[in-house]
């Protein structure tokens, strides 16, 4: 039970409900007052209604809507797309060589996984909304915490401080989302007066000069203390910046490199983790457990945590009964596995109870190019990363030859609901004596409509590859980039690497084959000069099966068309659209 987080994260939420309208209309990001979002008595019930206000700001990461799965905040063709984690999702995985949405039905969907969309395309205006609306939430939440002795409220015994550093650091990950997916966008910042238009940033660099020194100044003020579960601590903060200065050449148009920055931000959390977990270094003892059920023990402050293995930095939990979405870990289990004990073809080769899932969708799967970076060898690999994918073994292909076939393209399964050993944080491994498939985990006892899988934002093992490619790129010591990526190499059970081995493009790779599905995957290619031009091709990229190269435009999506056209003021279109 994550009895912290249920206090904090989910029962405050529901309070704050009736203290906020989050900006829901079509994509409406005017900042709005609070003596309109204050119910009357809200002075009855500080400490009751603050912490529900910022509980509003995290569980903006989680769910749709507070009132169920199937509702949603925003305007949207499917409430359950409209969930944060997910709608990153598509923008950065389904527009990739890693995933391909077999529905070509869904709309604006199938422009992703072919990466053929427009300002119009409605799964681009629900990003830009869903973004800009957690934004929005971030925003009242600080200005009302400023300013509540100004609406009678006392917020004496609560830690004030904290909680904007918080709210601060909420907004700046949006930030970080808004800048590498539409690049020049709103400038919506607490300081803006209530009613008063956001101006598009002067530049994309501009924006990420703003948001970064504003997550800078975060950083030196944040507690070096545990945080609380659900919460973000310093370890998440610093990792968010990592990211940052990581695409900071893209991020600001060639104008900056702060590659340095991130380099010896990597270093200070890698020092903090060292000493403990696989081969000291702070990661899990297994790579698959970092997924499933009771992953929270890997999470700092977590009941029964293994304080040497906090992998995950950031994480957005959730817990069956208590917080649901058709997103986040839910969508990645029940998008992934397919109930195949129901169908002649696959009898017995997925069984749904095999990963804790009672609502198997089958209906999202890898792309041959992705598949192919593990070294299957007759539908086996030795990478313990890719151990529950289906393949051949249980009739699957490796190629896309077919866009709405599910067997064809390996059924890369990672995510589950099934526990590991919490004593050890290892994963039960075994075949199944029907099939001869590799199972893992203790199954449920039944299996859940949603699941307890935390959603991993950011991992300590990223943050190693973010060091490595500092190194590789001249900000950092090559020797320690080698031993950084082999910790990985070794936990997934392949060769460990020379100095010699690590590239550029084995290291993009390997970030590949690490990180597959936790929405790095398209801001990666784009750093690496491989998402758009004639450098590299996947199934169905640019519409066609075998894949062709795009223009340099893709590299950011547009503008929405209905964000230009409900401001009064110029916002400019990004080039190409």
């Amino acid at each position: 039970m994550k009895s912290i987080f249920n206090k904090f994260f989910i029962g405050a939420a529901v309070m704050a409900v009736g203290a906020l309208t989050s900006c829901t209309g079509d994509l409406e990001q005017l900042p709005q007052d609070p003596q309109v979002l204050t119910p009357g008595d809200f002075a009855s019930d500080p400490h009751g209604y603050v912490n529900g206000y910022l509980a509003k700001c995290y569980s903006g990461m989680a769910v749709s809507g507070q009132k169920g799965a199937g509702e949603s905040e925003i305007t949207s063709p499917d409430a359950g797309m409209s969930c944060y984690n997910r709608a990153i999702f598509m923008a950065n995985e389904f527009t990739t060589d890693e995933y391909a949405w077999i529905y070509s039905s869904d709309a604006g969907v199938a422009d992703f996984v072919q990466t053929n969309w427009a300002a119009g395309n409605p799964v681009v205006d629900l990003i830009y909304s869903r973004l800009y609306t957690h934004i929005a939430v971030c925003n009242d939440f600080m200005r009302f915490v400023r300013n509540a002795g100004d609406y009678g409220v006392s917020l004496d015994g609560i830690d004030v401080d904290q909680y904007l550093l918080e709210a601060r650091a909420l907004r700046a990950m949006s930030y970080y989302n808004v800048i590498d997916i539409f690049g020049r966008a709103a400038v919506a910042w607490d300081d803006v007066p209530y009613g008063e238009e956001p101006l598009q940033a002067e530049s994309r660099a501009a924006l990420y000069d703003k948001v970064v020194t504003d997550l800078e100044d975060v950083l030196s003020k944040f507690s070096d203390k545990t945080p609380v579960y659900g919460r973000i601590g310093k370890d998440a903060v610093e990792a968010l910046l990592v990211r940052f200065y990581l695409n900071s050449e893209i991020f600001t148009e060639g104008a900056k490199n702060d590659l340095d920055k991130c380099w010896e931000h990597a270093q200070n959390i890698i020092k903090r983790h060292e000493g403990g977990g696989f081969n000291g270094s702070g990661l899990a003892q297994d790579y698959l457990s970092v997924f499933c059920k009771n992953n929270h023990i890997f999470v700092a402050g977590a009941a029964g945590a293994l304080a040497d293995q906090n992998e995950i930095l950031w994480n957005t939990p959730y817990e069956f009964g208590m917080t649901e979405a058709y997103g986040g870990s839910s969508f990645m289990i029940m998008a992934s596995c397919f109930g195949g004990e129901n169908n002649a073809l696959a009898d017995g080769f997925c069984n749904k109870e095999w990963y804790g899932t009672n609502n198997p969708w089958g209906c999202m799967h890898a792309r041959q190019q992705f598949s192919e970076k593990f070294g299957f060898v007759d539908g086996r690999t030795a990478d313990k990363r890719a151990a529950l994918w289906l393949t051949e073994i249980a009739g699957w292909s490796i190629t896309n030859n077919v866009y709405d076939d599910l067997r064809q393209g390996y059924l890369n399964i990672k995510f589950t609901n099934v526990d590991c050993d919490e004593a050890t944080g290892k994963m039960p491994m075994y075949n199944d004596p029907k099939t001869g498939l590799t199972r893992a985990g203790k199954p449920n006892p039944e299996p859940m409509n949603f699941v307890d899988t935390d959603y991993p934002v950011i991992r300590l093992a990223e943050v190693y590859l973010n060091a490595a490619e500092c190194a590789l790129r001249g900000h950092g010591d090559m020797a320690l980039a080698t031993k950084y990526v082999n910790y990985l190499r070794s936990r997934a059970g392949v060769s460990t690497w020379t100095q010699a081995d690590l590239s550029l493009n084995t290291l993009l790779d390997e970030r590949a084959r690490e990180l597959y599905g936790e929405n790095v995957r398209r801001t990666d290619l784009v750093r690496f000069g491989k998402f758009t031009g004639n450098s590299y091709v996947w199934n169905w990229k640019g519409g066609q099966v075998d894949g062709t190269y795009i223009a340099d435009r893709y590299n950011v999506f547009p503008i929405p068309t209905n964000v230009i056209a409900s401001y009064d003021s110029k916002y400019d279109q990004n080039k190409g659209y």
